[in-house]
């Protein structure tokens, strides 16, 4: 099926919720459709029908890639281009958790930050670092970088530029939970499975405003 019930979209979709009973959904699971980024957001576009118009001629790039679909996914921190009015921007978290869209630079387009969500060793004695976007990348073992780790992409060269790890005094967003949208920097980390949950390592975030209990696996390093 290619539509969500409206009522059940997810959370960081910055839409209402009242409205037509349905919305398209994303080809995958992960990320906001670009038909929801291009009407709804940015409101350039009207209809399906217009968006679909932009594709076929070539006028809009996610991630440095031209798009044949309009319901690809957009995930945190992916960049669009649009072609005739040389604009681009970021896919970013609001300080409420919501999805927006925010302008950069044309040589900004190149590089997007994707948290490390497994690492595990292929044929070869190759290593693949599998991401939070969906994607994957085969590095050499030497490549210190590990789960829950970030990387830096550069889409141009089709490489990853810089490994963020995460320790002490990493700067971190928090991309889950009720704490969405919120910034700060790694204080502590607690590497001992804490009583009250049971999904794993926590850690505790200085926003600069509070001090915030966060697990692991809702943050992602950032530079």
């Amino acid at each position: 099926m290619g539509h969500l019930k409206r009522q059940s979209i997810p959370k960081n979709w910055p839409i209402v919720r009242k409205g037509n009973t349905f919305v398209v959904k994303p080809l995958s699971k992960k990320g906001i459709p670009l038909l929801i980024v291009l009407r709804e957001l940015l409101k350039i576009a009207q209809t399906r029908e217009e968006v679909k118009t932009a594709i076929q001629k070539k006028f809009l790039m996610v991630n440095n890639k031209m798009v044949k679909n309009e319901k690809i996914g957009m995930t945190l921190f992916d960049t669009l281009s649009i072609i005739p009015s040389k604009t681009y921007y970021r896919l970013e978290l609001s300080e409420k958790g919501k999805f927006e869209l925010n302008k950069i630079k044309e040589n900004e387009c190149n590089n997007k930050i994707v948290k490390v969500i497994n690492k595990k060793t292929i044929a070869g004695k190759k290593i693949q670092l599998n991401l939070g976007d969906g994607g994957n990348f085969l590095v050499e073992p030497k490549f210190n970088c590990t789960t829950n780790d970030s990387v830096i992409i550069n889409f141009k060269d089709k490489k990853i530029e810089k490994c963020l790890p995460l320790k002490e005094k990493s700067n971190v967003i928090i991309f889950a939970g009720k704490h969405s949208g919120k910034t700060g920097q790694i204080e502590k980390i607690i590497s001992k499975q804490v009583q009250d949950s049971k999904e794993g390592k926590m850690a505790i975030i200085d926003s600069k405003k509070e001090k915030i209990s966060v697990l692991i696996k809702q943050i992602m390093i950032i530079e």
